[in-house]
């Protein structure tokens, strides 16, 4: 008889404990967020993030308890001499947060570690050619967003592009859009859409802007968007992101079904910032 009970009540345990751990998490969040933000860090926002004192009260509030969860959950670690400090982790988590204002969100689920380099860092990178031949060439990146719980970021790289918040450059907005868009699966410009998007739009929207973009790049003509997003579908959607949170006017100008559907994605208007 206790041979019989003892897997049926090591599945009861199982079952509850799936059931019941996305609610623990969110208690174990709310206390989190219940906590006071501390004076310190909110000075490193203001320094390193220009846009937040644009950014409405109640956006304000909802970014700094994201912030609060974010540096609750994920481990960052220094490579190459880089010694973390709460200025490279409230820098990089202020950042990541702002796309997942007024959203739903699990937090990155995949996301565990950021590795943070001094500056650029050093990425071999193999391919065949059409002559059979393995070839290797070396890549200086500034970022870099992995679907297996890591992102890679170089300081220099995150300080620039969040002192400048006018540009359309930004690294860390950029390898968390791929986070976002690796949460389904391989990133492929399709991150997960809420019930009331559709799919098909965003596809169709998303497809015509880039390959505009590929046109522009391949004829080296002037575009809002870095050449780099006509890579693939893909980096298209982060470097779409990047301008969106912060070249917003001219975006919704030249793009405005684009700048659309994003807005209805990531659920806020820099526009009116």
């Amino acid at each position: 008889m206790l041979s019989y009970l003892l897997p049926v009540l090591i599945g009861v345990l199982i079952i509850g404990y799936s059931v019941g751990k996305p609610y623990w998490r969110e208690y174990q969040r709310d206390k989190i967020r219940n906590q006071p933000f501390k004076k310190p860090w909110r000075k490193i926002i203001q320094q390193r993030m220009p846009y937040f004192r644009k950014m409405p009260a109640e956006l304000q509030l909802q970014l700094k308890k994201n912030i609060q969860v974010f540096l609750a959950e994920k481990n960052f670690i220094g490579c190459n001499g880089v010694k973390i400090t709460d200025e490279i982790k409230i820098t990089i988590a202020a950042q990541a947060c702002l796309l997942l204002l007024n959203r739903k969100t699990d937090f990155y689920p995949k996301l565990h570690t950021i590795l943070v380099y001094p500056r650029a860092f050093i990425k071999e990178q193999q391919s065949v050619h059409t002559d059979g031949v393995l070839h290797t060439k070396k890549l200086a990146l500034a970022g870099e967003s992995w679907g297996f719980g890591k992102v890679v970021l170089s300081w220099q790289d995150t300080l620039d592009g969040a002192k400048i918040p006018d540009d359309g450059r930004n690294v860390v907005i950029h390898e968390f859009a791929h986070q976002l868009d690796q949460e389904n699966g391989k990133a492929n410009g399709a991150p997960i859409l809420d019930k009331e998007q559709n799919y098909k739009s965003w596809s169709e929207v998303f497809s015509v802007q880039f390959e505009q973009l590929k046109r522009q790049a391949q004829a080296g003509k002037p575009s809002l968007f870095d050449y780099y997003g006509a890579t693939d579908p893909a980096e298209f959607f982060a470097v779409a992101s990047e301008v969106f949170f912060e070249q917003a006017e001219q975006f919704h100008h030249e793009f405005p079904k684009l700048y659309r559907q994003l807005t209805h994605y990531y659920q806020v208007d820099p526009l009116h910032w």
